[in-house]
């Protein structure tokens, strides 16, 4: 049995749900899966090196040692917003995984399965660049000071 594992990494636009008239198939329930982990997988690697430079930036600004910038940076990382991203998108993975592990193991392909597998995957992206530029706006801020 083939577990699905979304990696979390963004921003491609995942396809619109097919209508509920049109069939599907067990690799269409696969496809929703990868090309989610590959969206995020991107917006991961587009947006980690930008953030981890700006954070750079910030040390040399403030002129803080190793030991200050880790203290000093952490609140740009990990907050109670970011926390609240980071559990909305925990609890979307879980759906996704349950949601497509059912839908390759029907019998019958369920289409609305299919939609809603596909409105949760846009979520979880819509979430994460949210989260992105949530981080991004707190570390611009601080840098203009």
């Amino acid at each position: 049995m083939r577990r699905f594992v979304v990696a979390a990494s963004i921003a491609g636009t995942l396809a619109v749900a097919a209508p509920a008239a049109q069939a599907c198939e067990r690799a269409d329930f696969e496809a929703v899966v990868d090309d989610a982990a590959a969206a995020l997988r991107d917006l991961n690697l587009k947006n980690r090196p930008t953030f981890q430079d700006k954070l750079r930036s910030l040390k040399d600004k403030r002129a803080w040692s190793h030991d200050e910038f880790m203290k000093q940076a952490a609140p740009f990382v990990a907050d109670e917003k970011i926390a609240e991203f980071d559990q909305a998108s925990t609890d979307l993975l879980t759906e996704i995984s349950t949601m497509g592990q059912e839908g390759a193991d029907a019998a019958t392909p369920d289409c609305a399965l299919l939609a809603e597998l596909r409105a949760r995957m846009n979520k979880l992206v819509e979430t994460q660049t949210s989260k992105w530029s949530y981080m991004f706006g707190k570390i611009d801020a601080e840098l203009a000071k």
